[in-house]
C-alpha cells in the first residue's frame, strides 16, 4: 500500500504535470470507483482544471478551479477531488514526453511502432486502467488499480474539513511537534506498532515505515506504548521525520505496484534496513537474523537483539 512518502511523491509529480490543464472529458471504465453520483462527479470536473494539489496522510486532495461557462448555472463554494490509492492504486500522467501504457512500461514493439509513426496513440490504457482524465492540451491522467480498493470523490469544503478531523498528526507537517507527539502516548496500553499504524493518531505511516522507524529507534514492536521512556519516544519522534523525509527524497518504496506519476518505481527499497529482510542478518548487530511475525494484523520485521 502506498504510504505517506509514496503519496507525497505522486503529489509532487502531478503538481507539475496537470495543474492548470483543462479537463476535456473523463472516461469512466469502472464507475463504481467514483463515490458520487456520476452526474455530480462529471459536473464538478468537466471543463474545469485543478489549481492546487495537497495531501493529508495518504489522501490526495485536488482543488478544483471552476471555469466561467456562458449560460451555465452559477455554482457556489469550493469543491475538491479526493483520491485514495489504497492498496494498488496508481495515478499516472501521460503525454508525448512521457510514453507509458496505463502506468505500466510499454513493450519494446509498442515503443518501436510509436517511434516509426505507425501509431499516434502515445497514451494507451492498460489492463487495470479504470478512469482516464483527458486534458484539452492532449495529455491524459490514468487511474489504475489492480485490486480496485481505491476511490475518487468530489467533496465540498465543509465535507473536506470533516474528513480531515479523522487524521492524526503527521511527520513533516506543522502539527508534528514534540509536545503533540508526547500526547499520543497518554493512557495508551496498546503495542507501539499498532499505535503508530493508527491513522487517527499519526497519519501517513504504514507497515513499511513503522518497521523502519522502530528498528532505527531500537524499540521492539511488542512494547506497550505506556512502557516507553522519554528517551525512546524521542528517538521514535526524530526517526519518524528523518526516515519519511529520506523516503520522499528517493521517490518512495516500490515492492510491487507503486509507481510515481511518471510511471517510475521508487528507489527507497535499496535503503530499507528490516522491511522485506526477514531471514537476513541484522545490519546493526550482524549476529541475529531479522525476524518476521504477525503483529497488529500486519507482517512485522524486527531484530530481537537490537530492538528491546
Amino acid at each position: 500500500m502506498p504510504e505517506l512518502p509514496e503519496v507525497e511523491t505522486v503529489r509532487l509529480g502531478l503538481a507539475e504535470q496537470i495543474v492548470g490543464k483543462k479537463i476535456k472529458n473523463i472516461e469512466l471504465l469502472k464507475p463504481k470507483l467514483v463515490k458520487n453520483s456520476l452526474g455530480e462527479f462529471l459536473d464538478a470536473l468537466l471543463g474545469n482544471s485543478f489549481f492546487g494539489i495537497s495531501r493529508v496522510g495518504k489522501l490526495l486532495i485536488f482543488k478544483i478551479k471552476r471555469s466561467q461557462k456562458t449560460g451555465a448555472k452559477k455554482k457556489t463554494g469550493q469543491n475538491f477531488l479526493l483520491v485514495h490509492l489504497k492498496m494498488t492504486g496508481q495515478l499516472i500522467y501521460c503525454d508525448q514526453k512521457n510514453f507509458v501504457l496505463g502506468g505500466h512500461a510499454n513493450s519494446k514493439s509498442e515503443r518501436e511502432k510509436f517511434a516509426k509513426g505507425e501509431t499516434s496513440d502515445f497514451c494507451q490504457k492498460g489492463k487495470y486502467t479504470h478512469i482516464i482524465f483527458n486534458f484539452a492540451s492532449g495529455g491524459k491522467l490514468f487511474f489504475n488499480d489492480l485490486r480496485q480498493f481505491g476511490y475518487l470523490k468530489v467533496v465540498s469544503e465543509n465535507e473536506l474539513l470533516d474528513i480531515k478531523k479523522n487524521f492524526g498528526i503527521e511527520p513533516l507537517a506543522d502539527n508534528f511537534t514534540w509536545q503533540n507527539f508526547l500526547q499520543i502516548f497518554k493512557n495508551r496500553k496498546t503495542n507501539i506498532k499498532a499505535l503508530l499504524l493508527n491513522q487517527k493518531i499519526i497519519s501517513g505511516l504504514g507497515n513499511i515505515y513503522v518497521d523502519e522507524i522502530l528498528f532505527a529507534s531500537g524499540v521492539s514492536p511488542y512494547r506497550a506504548a505506556n512502557s516507553l521512556t522519554e528517551k525512546e519516544k524521542k528517538k521514535i519522534f526524530e526517526n519518524s521525520e528523518k526516515i519519511i523525509a529520506r523516503a520522499i527524497k528517493y521517490g518512495g518504496t516500490t515492492f510491487s505496484n507503486f509507481l510515481n506519476s511518471e510511471g517510475k518505481r521508487g528507489s527507497f527499497k535499496k535503503r530499507l534496513k528490516v522491511y522485506g529482510k526477514e531471514g537476513e542478518l541484522c545490519p546493526k548487530c550482524k549476529s541475529i537474523k531479522i525476524k518476521k511475525v504477525k503483529l497488529a494484523g500486519r507482517g512485522t520485521r524486527f531484530c530481537p537483539k537490537c530492538q528491546v
